[in-house]
């Protein structure tokens, strides 16, 4: 038997929450049943800023379950920082391992038991993956898709259909709390620990009640945010077209020369406008990509906390 944590993340989750905690609950309890886990295994939930009741929940939960615990964030942090808190925190419980899932329960919980059963035969990182995209719409799987294959392109490590449902050893995530930066995007972090992985696959299911915490604006910046904080090459990329550039300038240069010299300067006149304005461009995106690079820097040196706990419910 060992002893497992599951962390979930919350954020403004009252909906959903009173069944999240009876699946879970019900889970565990068979679980132990079967004795894979131990009696003091337990679900650690985490509040990460919520506006709603979300904590009360908790609070009034913790009362009644045995095994629900709760850890309030002093305030709004992120999903991979209050998702890191809570896998950090349940370090000093002497868990063996945890398990991390999202409150809506879209993800399978039945595969948590396969999971423990990977663990347990010696697996310290077990995926949990997606068969297939049905309930997505066809912009977000397209998009999901297209961002696995630029992670790829741009040589940073990424499971394909992967988020954070995921089973991490105690050793795994102790390497995991050596990763310092403020800059989470733990779908890449995690894959760089190494030791031994598996994955289990399951169809994603639809959300229960209550609204996505990723809306599209949101998703793009958590795939932009994953991609420049795991490679350089976009800045590569940039220079490439730089050179590109350069080329077609000198190209410009000389039919522009022999419109003078023919004496038709008047033809050139809407590509060298184009010209202006394609060249303007690129280097105002250019300057942009580079300060997402300079900003990500500037937060780093700041060293700030990644959060600050502010209450924490343990039935230990």
């Amino acid at each position: 038997m060992i002893k497992c944590a599951i962390v979930v993340p919350c954020y403004n989750e009252e909906a959903v929450l009173p069944v999240t905690v009876e699946k879970l609950d019900g889970l565990l309890q068979d679980l132990i049943g079967k004795k894979k886990l131990t009696p003091d295994s337990f679900v650690i939930y985490v509040d990460d800023g919520s506006r709603d009741d979300t904590w009360k929940l908790i609070e009034r939960f913790h009362d009644e379950k045995p095994l629900v615990d709760g850890l309030k964030l002093a305030g709004n942090v992120g999903h991979q920082n209050a998702l890191l808190a809570g896998l950090l925190t349940v370090l000093d419980s002497g868990i063996d391992a945890a398990v991390s899932i999202d409150a809506d329960l879209q993800d399978d919980i039945a595969v948590i038991e396969e999971m423990v059963d990977q663990f347990i035969g010696g697996t310290d990182i077990v995926y949990g993956v997606r068969s297939g995209r049905k309930t997505d719409t066809f912009f977000k799987r397209a998009t999901a898709q297209g961002f696995y294959r630029v992670m790829h392109l741009m040589g940073a490590k990424s499971v394909y259909n992967h988020a954070d449902f995921r089973l991490m050893s105690r050793r795994a995530i102790e390497a995991l709390s050596e990763y310092k930066e403020r800059n989470l995007f733990l779908r890449g972090i995690i894959p760089m620990i190494g030791f031994k992985t598996g994955c289990v696959y399951y169809e994603r299911k639809e959300r229960m009640a209550g609204e996505s915490k990723y809306p599209v604006r949101k998703m793009m910046s958590f795939a932009f945010d994953g991609i420049t904080s795991f490679s350089t090459k976009p800045m590569t990329f940039i220079m490439d077209i730089g050179l590109i550039m350069i080329v077609i300038a000198l190209l410009a240069a000389i039919y522009s020369l022999h419109s003078y010299l023919v004496g038709d300067v008047v033809r050139g006149w809407t590509t060298l406008i184009l010209s202006l304005w394609f060249i303007g461009g690129m280097l105002m995106f250019s300057l942009g990509l580079v300060g997402q690079y300079i900003g990500k820097i500037y937060l780093e040196v700041k060293e700030r906390p990644r959060y600050i706990i502010e209450k924490r419910l343990t039935n230990e």
